[in-house]
């Protein structure tokens, strides 16, 4: 997204916007809405003054929520990071017009979902460049347009305060987090993904919604409709069946897996496997669709390893059994970080690998860009 935007947001609460002119609005009343039980009742109104203590003591209760929102909506990791510095800037600079007929929180949503659909319907949103595969691969089962997606460290999802869905919400928080629907939620129509998040996920009211989105409940109500059907059609296939995610049974499976990957096992990685397991590897578009294809990809790969060894790091994102992965350099300069793989597991198997071909995510996860070797 727009640098500029990260660089001014960073300093939100470190630099005040002292010469900047205010328009003149009348002081709303002190005992609102917006007085929803995570800040105390001066806040809202030392924020306005320009407090940047208060500021800080308003939004933060909200940050780590809402950069799990612009992640669902968005399906990347940096960007959601952008949305959030832009949805932080754009409430310090709207503060002085927040007239308090919604809570702080609602208030907050509404800004961050609408940058998310503001960056979603921009044209100049790039898909990350392919990389170029340092060996021959086999030709793919398919070829991917959702190359940028990135997983969410669960580190990050235990620092959200998600509140719970109430009874009309169709999602758990975990569910709503798995890669199979952020992944889904990314095919739909921009406006289709807020309504499900807003309704679905975080429990919404309709009304609520369609102040935020700027429309009417029976254009609420459409979208959600749509975008439950698309979404149910998407998950299905990737999610059916008993999912143990991180299970101590999950688990077993995911160290079973991570010992044949790194001793190029592949023959016990495809005994691990379900019929219609794939592959993925974004931002590469490369996917590879049942067992055969996925062991002759493994097959490719561990050739052109020609013995160095594949090191995994057990982590955990989108509440899925995950490793950092690392890799042995040509030059005997450590063992580097090459990205993150997710297991998709079902029924006692994995029916999904999904490798993330991106050393920058070291940083999201913990973890060092090199270890010896």
């Amino acid at each position: 997204m727009v640098a500029s935007f990260r660089r001014h947001a960073s300093t939100v609460f470190e630099t005040p916007l002292g010469g900047r002119a205010e328009r003149s609005r009348p002081n709303p009343p002190r005992d609102l809405a917006c007085q929803d039980g995570r800040v105390t009742p001066s806040t809202p109104d030392r924020a306005r003054d320009r407090s940047d203590e208060a500021f800080h003591e308003l939004v933060e209760p909200y940050r780590r929520e809402l950069h799990l929102h612009c992640y669902r909506m968005m399906g990347s990791l940096a960007d959601a990071d952008d949305m959030l510095q832009e949805t932080m800037l754009a409430a310090w600079r709207g503060l002085a017009g927040f007239a308090g007929r919604s809570s702080i929180r609602a208030w907050l949503y509404r800004i961050a979902t609408n940058r998310c659909l503001n960056a979603l319907r921009d044209s100049r949103r790039r898909a990350p460049a392919e990389p170029v595969p340092p060996f021959d691969p086999p030709p793919p089962s398919r070829r991917s347009d959702l190359t940028w997606l990135q997983p969410y460290p669960d580190t990050l999802l235990e620092q959200a305060t998600d509140q719970a869905p109430g009874p009309a919400g169709r999602y758990l928080a975990r569910e709503a987090t798995e890669l199979a629907f952020v992944a889904a939620l990314q095919e739909l129509p921009p406006r289709q993904v807020a309504t499900l998040i807003l309704c679905d996920v975080l429990d919404f009211s309709v009304a609520d919604v369609a102040e935020m989105l700027d429309t009417t409940g029976n254009a609420v109500k459409g979208a959600l409709q749509r975008a439950r059907a698309s979404v149910a059609r998407r998950t299905t296939a990737r999610s059916d069946g008993h999912r143990h995610t991180h299970s101590t049974h999950g688990w077993d499976i995911a160290r079973r897996f991570a010992r044949a990957f790194t001793e190029d096992d592949i023959d016990g990685v495809i005994e691990l496997l379900t019929d219609d397991a794939w592959l993925a590897m974004p931002p590469a578009p490369h996917e590879y669709h049942g067992p055969t294809a996925i062991g002759a990809f493994l097959r490719s790969s561990a050739t052109w390893r020609a013995g160095r060894r594949i090191r995994l790091v057990p982590t955990g994102a989108n509440v899925q059994p995950a490793f950092g992965c690392y890799l042995a350099g040509d030059d005997d300069a450590g063992v580097r970080f090459n990205g993150i793989i997710v297991l998709t597991l079902r029924d006692g198997r994995i029916a999904g690998m999904t490798r993330f071909l991106d050393p920058g995510l070291s940083h999201a996860f913990g973890m060092s860009p090199t270890v010896e070797s």
